[in-house]
């Protein structure tokens, strides 16, 4: 009896399997660090952002090919955007069965890296809700189109306008009580 053994990149593998390595390698390279800006401006933790990018590329490896190649980033946004829904659902539900700590203090790094300007209004983001922070992020980090970000979050353009409005009024509102 002998042992097959296949891996990624074997000499023998599927040219299929290559044509999806090199696609995905490619959407990686031109397009992980904006997901993965997305991911922390939804969820506000890099570290669980990255896993939640790394993520997003394999399921995409695993559905290869899509019906429409085309939308291999717009999947990629969706992926995210869900998984940080997930995420966030997540840590609230163990909020409440875990006792009130202190909230973690900003590292040193992070305070240098980010202006203090920058810094108010991603925590103004954070204190938006769910949807109207998903579309300002959408819509004002990686500016997509108001159509586009409908598609990804499963809403009509209109409200997707709507919830941006709504959402831009509610963060200025927030960034001025902080001044």
């Amino acid at each position: 009896m002998t042992n097959l053994v296949v891996s990624i990149g074997h000499p023998h593998q599927a040219p299929a399997a290559d044509d999806a390595r090199a696609a995905i390698s490619a959407l990686y390279g031109q397009h992980w660090r904006g997901l993965l800006r997305l991911a922390v401006l939804v969820i506000d933790d890099r570290q669980t952002a990255e896993d939640i990018v790394q993520e997003a590329f394999a399921q995409l490896y695993r559905r290869w090919p899509l019906q429409d190649s085309d939308k291999a980033l717009a999947y990629l946004r969706t992926v995210v955007l869900n998984a940080g829904r997930s995420t966030l659902r997540r840590r609230r539900v163990a909020r409440l069965y875990t006792p009130p700590h202190e909230p973690p203090q900003d590292s040193a790094e992070s305070t240098a890296v980010l202006s203090e300007e920058r810094l108010e209004v991603q925590r103004a983001l954070q204190s938006l809700p769910a949807r109207p922070r998903e579309v300002l992020v959408l819509r004002y980090y990686l500016d997509l189109p108001f159509e586009e970000i409908a598609q990804i979050l499963g809403i009509s353009a209109s409200t997707a306008r709507a919830t941006a409005s709504r959402g831009l009024t509610a963060l200025t509102k927030k960034l001025k009580e902080v001044r």
